[in-house]
């Protein structure tokens, strides 16, 4: 099995990228996606949002309230750490569950894992290639603005919030270059593609 990291700030393309590997067989799993099953009703770190925030996070119908909860997190990173130590690890543990059935189910899988925040979680070391998709703040900003309704100002609060392109690029085995056409997102993702499949036959 590979396991490979792929990451990259808001609104750069890195969906595009995980949707092609995904298309050329690769098993993708998202952290976002997982974010949101450890904090159903009845998870432990549902229980445990609910001690550290109050009931005031949890909505009537037993979810998550998000809008409270972000109200809290975005205007103090010391609630925001708390946050992350709880939310992190069970995201982790469902992860390495992932990986391993895919690995059993396929011992030359190629898992591709869809983590915004690698450099935030402090998971570099478990991939065997680490990928990241990389565009300018110019052109991530003016996506936001067209395709998802936010100001300017929002859009940048929504980018600093993140790790820098520096720290994630520090990181990268490999970069796709996204601030071109979405044709040659693809084409790089293709190119990465057969590189990970040539590796698999050897």
């Amino acid at each position: 099995m590979q396991l490979i990291g792929l990451t990259g700030g808001i609104a750069s393309g890195k969906s595009v990228v995980a949707a092609r590997l995904a298309e050329h067989g690769a098993v993708v799993v998202d952290a976002d996606q997982l974010a949101r099953e450890v904090v159903e009703p009845g998870t432990p770190a549902l229980a445990q949002i609910a001690d550290r925030f109050g009931a005031g996070v949890i909505g009537a119908d037993g979810q998550l309230d998000r809008a409270a909860l972000g109200a809290i997190i975005f205007a103090s990173p010391e609630a925001r750490s708390a946050l992350n130590a709880i939310t992190h690890p069970a995201v982790a543990d469902r992860s390495h569950q992932l990986f391993a059935a895919a690995g059993a189910a396929d011992p030359d899988a190629i898992v591709v894992y869809d983590i915004p925040l690698l450099v935030d979680a402090g998971r570099v070391e478990e991939f065997d290639l680490i990928v990241v998709v990389n565009a300018s703040t110019e052109t991530r900003v003016e996506r936001m603005i067209e395709h998802r309704g936010m100001t300017r100002a929002e859009a940048l609060n929504r980018i600093n919030s993140q790790a820098s392109d520096t720290d994630r690029l520090a990181i990268a085995d490999v970069v796709i270059d996204t601030n071109g056409t979405i044709a040659d997102t693809l084409e790089q993702a293709d190119t990465l593609w057969a590189r990970l499949s040539q590796h698999r036959r050897r």
